[in-house]
């Protein structure tokens, strides 16, 4: 249907570093962001503390070029600094929404990052404009430092637990205080946060490829419903109360995350060649070779490809200078996109049944024009192999699909989807078989987008639960 859009956007990165020397943080921040690059191209920043100040420098675009022409080097040296990538999924794509939240509270100049989304926030802004407050954007970032702030009475630990409760969503923060860094990992964990060392300094990050990145040492994820404080003393690790059975957003190792990462015990590239091989397994196809999606669905292909005995073929290939198709925020720029995105190799697929390993389809736009190129460029026949189900609700908690009329799979069986597609034939990885993949995780997941059950109502989120007759 034309009325099916582009994939999916993602949620953001958040990074910090905690130095008990005086080094250059912003170089450690900035190269901590090059590698959660993946999670946002919509805008960079880094805060610094230095002095009793805070300085920062944010910017729309790619990590590389809102740092570009000096904007690093003018980031003084300083103990702490905080970092965020970002795709907007509340408040608008523009420069006065881009993180870290700098401001002057209660505890002094501090700063905040946030990954995931609030439920609530329109609620917690009413409330807090009730009190006079002033919010200067639309994101919900910026209402939870508020809240934050309202009830520290200087004491910015105090503020962390009094909040918390009252924040419906998922959210893994960073804070920022003069002489403290604040690690934050929502009830359900349903966002990654994970706690490395390099020498004296510690790291908080979104994943460990960013740990990885910097020459931490992985330390351990951040445990749901923890905040974790980190200042001249070390380390110390409160704990929120009546914390939930755990909730992460399986979409983590279905397409978010790298690769290279591990999140809660689990290899995201082994849990990725695990649903491929499983998909080979229930979702067989008669056919010449396999290719994947660049790059997210490269792993679960090959594996595809090892369980069914098929050659692994490079079918597509990708533009390594543009970014994720979906990430960009408007529509029309999707698309754009994706015809710069990749072409289709003929001297590979020519007169060749094709599988196609996708890690889903949400929209279906991309897959429907993937289709296309690929009978374009001679391939006798495509199958497109999908590694997760069907996705039939939308999601109020960092993913950007807020509506049922933006799921192709919200009114669509396969065969239907198939047809919708122009494929000669569409399966899904089942609900079991992608939990299995995962199962060396060491939490319990969100499997809202599949089978409509949240953490939170659905009537606290934005979602449109009408469907289109």
């Amino acid at each position: 249907m034309d009325d099916i859009q582009t994939e999916i956007t993602e949620d953001c990165g958040v990074f910090g570093v905690y130095s008990k020397e005086n080094r250059d943080v912003a170089h450690t921040v900035y190269y901590g962001l090059y590698a959660l690059q993946h999670r946002g191209q919509e805008s960079a920043g880094i805060a610094v503390a230095y002095a009793d100040k805070i300085i920062y420098h944010k910017g729309m675009g790619l990590v590389a070029d809102v740092f570009a022409q000096g904007g690093l080097d003018r980031l003084p040296e300083g103990d702490i600094a905080i970092g965020h990538v970002r795709y907007s999924t509340t408040g608008a794509s523009q420069l006065l929404n881009a993180q870290p939240v700098v401001f002057t509270g209660k505890c002094g100049r501090m700063a905040l990052a946030h990954n995931g989304n609030l439920v609530n926030a329109g609620q917690l802004r009413s409330y807090m404009i009730e009190r006079n407050a002033v919010f200067q954007t639309s994101i919900d970032s910026e209402v939870m430092a508020a809240v934050i702030n309202s009830l520290s009475d200087g004491d910015i630990l105090k503020g962390v637990m009094r909040a918390c409760p009252l924040f419906k969503g998922s959210y893994a923060l960073v804070i920022m205080t003069a002489d403290k860094l604040i690690a934050v990992r929502d009830p359900f964990g349903i966002r990654p946060l994970c706690l490395g060392t390099v020498d004296d300094d510690y790291i908080v990050a979104s994943e460990s490829c960013a740990l990885d990145a910097v020459g931490a040492a992985f330390v351990r994820d951040i445990a749901p419903g923890e905040i974790v404080v980190i200042d001249c003393d070390g380390v110390h690790s409160h704990m929120m109360g009546n914390i939930p059975p755990s909730r992460m957003c399986i979409f983590e190792f279905v397409y978010f995350a790298r690769s290279d990462s591990v999140m809660d015990g689990c290899s995201v590239y082994e849990a990725r060649k695990e649903a491929g091989r499983l998909l080979a397994r229930y979702c067989p196809a008669e056919a010449d070779i396999v290719s994947g999606v660049p790059d997210s669905a490269n792993v679960a292909a090959r594996g595809y490809a090892e369980e069914s005995g098929l050659p692994f073929v490079e079918a597509l290939a990708k533009n390594r200078y543009v970014g994720r198709t979906f990430i960009q925020p408007e529509q029309g720029q999707r698309e754009d996109s994706l015809t710069i995105k990749m072409n289709a190799l003929r001297s590979n697929v020519e007169g060749k049944r094709v599988i196609i390993i996708d890690d889903s389809i949400v929209r279906g736009t991309t897959m429907r024009k993937i289709i296309k190129m690929l009978k374009k460029a001679g391939a006798s026949e495509v199958h497109v192999r999908v590694c997760s189900p069907v996705i039939k609700h939308p999601c109020h908690l960092g993913i950007d699909i807020q509506t049922y009329s933006q799921l192709i799979g919200a009114y669509r069986d396969e065969d239907q989807i198939c047809s919708c597609l122009g494929a000669d034939s569409v399966r899904y990885l089942p609900l079991d078989k992608l939990l299995q993949s995962c199962s060396r995780a060491k939490v319990g997941f969100c499997l809202g987008c599949f089978n409509g059950e949240y953490p939170y109502p659905m009537e606290e989120g934005s979602a449109d639960k009408s469907k289109l007759e």
